[in-house]
Order: C-alpha cells, then structure tokens, then sequence
C-alpha cells in the first residue's frame, strides 16, 4: 500500500513535488538535500523504486526514482520529464518588512499567486527592519512545491526605499498602493493604463503606511501608478495579496477570472 501511495502522489499534478539544485535530464542521477532525505524517507515512508515529481526551476518537472539510500544519502535518476519548463509573469512584489509570521505568510501566497520576485524595502516606518532572507526562500520553496508552479521567486535582499526608487529600472511600471490621497481603483487604473511594459512592481507599504516624504518621492517617478485598494484600511499583508490578486486578473496569467 506504501508503495501505491507514493506513486500515485509522483503523478503529474500529484503532491510530491520536491525542488531541488541539480541539473535535471535523462538519467542524471544526484543526491536529496537532508531536509528533503527526513521528508521523503522518514515523513512519507519511501523506498528503492518508489517515485517522485522534482524540479529546479529551469529543467521542467521531471519524474525520478529512488535508486539508492544509505543511513544519510538518498540517490535519485531523472527517467522522464512530465512537464516542459515554464515561467510566471514578470511581476515582483516590493514591500516593507512585518513582523514574522505574516512576513512568512506573505511570501508563501506571493509565491503561490504567481509573482517572480520579492523585494524587500525599509522605509521611514518600517518596525521589522531585519529581514531573514534564506527563510524567506525556504518557504518560496516549499510553496512553489506545492502549488504547481516550475519556478522559485527571486529573493532580493533589503534595501532602502529610496535608494530602491533612485536605481529603479525605467521600463518597469511600480504599481503604488497608495493608502492616501485621492487615487483611482486598481482595477480601473489598471485597466485604463495603455504604456507598454511586460514587466511590473507592486508596492506595499509598512503597518504605518508611507509618510508623506515617500509618497511624494514614489509619485514624482514617471514609471509609478498610483492606485486604491478599496474603501477600507487593510494589513499590510491583506494587502499585499489583494493587490496581487487584482493585477494577476486584469495584467497577468489569470484570463477570464
């Protein structure tokens, strides 16, 4: 019965996925880092000859079998791929720092939402100011292997909001949500926005908001697009996803929804 679970779970589509930073082909053969060997063969109780679903985020997804284990080592050989490699929009997610767990929630559902980077910023009232970013990536990870998606988002390390603003690429449109001031609706200012650009930044700001030096500096930029998110005040990570969620729907891989 073991064994009937496993494979069923290595089925494309399946919940055994595992991301890992091998070169994956025909017949490459590599060893499961120590989280994934205590995940697979303690966890989820699998054997030689059982199979998985693994990826690295450039070679596609790919259907592997267990080959070989020691005491600490878990060897695996790529048979066949299942899935061809494929990218997400090119949509970073630029936000001041919160505490914790919603940072950790945060990064988990921009993941699952699509976005291809998270960036983030300290501002004036920014209170969680030091950021963890291998965990951060550890939980892109664990989101991207659980939600289907091929890729792993970039984690940029923090930076200052201004100096962000100051070596901003032009050619990316910063969707600024802006908690204050009188702004069109996302959906309609996205909506009406015809510049061309296929790469995009949503901005968020800390629990306290911006202070009205930054939203100056933010809104004087041409590449920035002041935007609403509603009649009521949301948490910043709340926020964060509405935002994502809007933009997925109207600009992103969302059609119809």
């Amino acid at each position: 019965m073991k064994k009937e679970i496993v494979e069923d779970l290595a089925e494309p589509g399946g919940k055994l996925r595992l991301f890992v930073e091998s070169a994956l082909s025909e017949g490459v053969r590599f060893l499961l880092s120590p989280p994934h060997f205590h995940y697979l063969l303690r966890v989820m109780r699998a054997g030689i000859g059982d199979r998985v679903s693994v990826l690295n985020g450039t070679d596609g997804e790919w259907r592997a079998r267990i080959a070989s284990i020691t005491k600490r080592d878990c060897e695996l050989v790529c048979e066949t791929r299942v899935a061809p490699q494929a990218g997400v929009p090119d949509l970073w997610l630029v936000f001041a720092p919160i505490k914790r767990t919603p940072a950790d929630y945060v990064t988990q559902k921009a993941t699952e939402l699509g976005v291809s980077a998270l960036y983030p910023v300290i501002t004036h009232r920014t209170i969680a100011r030091r950021v963890n970013t291998e965990r951060m990536r550890a939980n892109a990870i664990e989101a991207a292997e659980q939600s289907g998606r091929l890729t792993v988002p970039a984690i940029h390390e923090p930076v200052d909001l201004m100096k962000c603003l100051a070596t901003w690429p032009p050619e990316r449109r910063l969707v600024f949500c802006d908690e204050g001031g009188d702004v069109p609706p996302m959906a309609e200012a996205l909506s009406r926005d015809t510049l061309p650009s296929t790469s995009w930044a949503i901005l968020i700001g800390p629990e306290g908001g911006f202070d009205d030096e930054e939203r100056a500096a933010i809104r004087s930029h041409p590449f920035a697009l002041a935007v609403g998110l509603g009649p009521r005040i949301m948490r910043a990570d709340t926020a964060a996803l509405a935002a994502l969620s809007l933009w997925q729907s109207i600009k992103g891989d969302w059609p119809g929804v």
